[in-house]
């Protein structure tokens, strides 16, 4: 797939999953105002969308199916709230995300705190609407199954995990371990880009053996995503990402790039989205544009 006719191609399907997201925003009216307008703020600061187009995109390559749309919603929401909680002064206390004040600066601690609860609870809230696009018994079994999984990797199984290691690495005494490293990222960044794709796969009728593949796929892909976040935390810069960068050297925080080098890291983050398009080049279904996608994020200045 040509540049040109891939960003065309990703404009649309952001803009889809804009439309998509929209329908779903909480009311900015009654007593819950404040938060329904945080939560909201916080939605629409923009992002690459990343988790739900992989999730559309999977979804297509297996052959598709209407109940995707209330969970890439859902996906959304919930990376949102993550990163909402990991922005307050008791994380990574950061002033910017997306070009755009952190929503704590915005409504306050508490507030943020309450957004970010309030995403979560939503996200869930709007999955469960995909049980109205059911037609038949196995339209139920595999939004149920897809739920189950969206469930586990966004808690303590997966993003919560990995986000618990994370602050407690902090702390620790000793250095931490390319081990402890790999478990931190596998569970707070690859887990919901493993949701994505599964869940796009369990919605489309994917069998356990191609769902194993995807899990594999994104597991690389999740991965080399944070090695390159570690990357550009260095080198980037602050306003084409549209957050502070070296907050991982101030908050005194151990990456791929401080355990590796520069070098080493660019190096794996290649390998491990080399492979990942090795997978999804063993499934018959149309996937140029996934493919492609992959590989801009791993290579993405911004």
């Amino acid at each position: 797939m040509e540049i040109q006719e891939f960003e065309e191609a990703r404009k649309q399907k952001a803009a889809q999953i804009e439309r998509i997201l929209e329908e779903y925003l909480p009311p900015e009216s009654g007593r819950q105002k404040t938060v329904a307008e945080a939560m909201n703020y916080s939605l629409r600061a923009g992002g690459k969308r990343l988790r739900p187009m992989l999730m559309l995109e999977t979804c297509r390559m297996l052959g598709g199916s209407r109940m995707v749309e209330p969970f890439m919603a859902a996906i959304e929401m919930i990376h949102t709230y993550s990163l909402i909680h990991d922005d307050l002064p008791a994380m990574d206390n950061d002033e910017y995300r997306r070009g755009c004040k952190t929503t704590w600066r915005v409504y306050g601690e508490a507030m943020g705190i309450l957004a970010g609860d309030g995403l979560l609870n939503l996200a869930f809230e709007t999955a469960m609407r995909s049980f109205d696009y059911c037609c038949i018994e196995e339209d139920y079994i595999r939004a149920s199954r897809a739920l189950r999984l969206l469930a586990a990797k966004a808690g303590i199984g997966g993003m919560i995990g990995g986000q618990t290691a994370d602050i407690e690495a902090e702390g620790q005494e000793n250095p931490v371990t390319e081990e402890q490293l790999l478990f931190i990222h596998e569970h707070k960044t690859a887990a919901l880009i493993q949701a994505a794709m599964m869940a796009g796969g369990i919605l489309a009728g994917a069998s356990d053996s191609e769902l194993a593949k995807l899990e594999k796929c994104a597991y690389n892909v999740g991965i080399a995503f944070q090695i390159q976040d570690d990357i550009l935390d260095v080198v980037g810069d602050s306003q084409e990402l549209g957050k502070t960068v070296g907050s991982d050297a101030e908050n005194h925080k151990q990456t791929y790039v401080t355990l590796k080098g520069l070098k080493e890291s660019g190096a794996q983050a290649a390998a491990l989205s080399g492979e990942a398009v090795r997978i999804l080049d063993g499934f018959s279904g149309e996937h140029a544009f996934l493919k492609q996608l992959i590989l801009t994020l791993i290579n993405r200045r911004s």
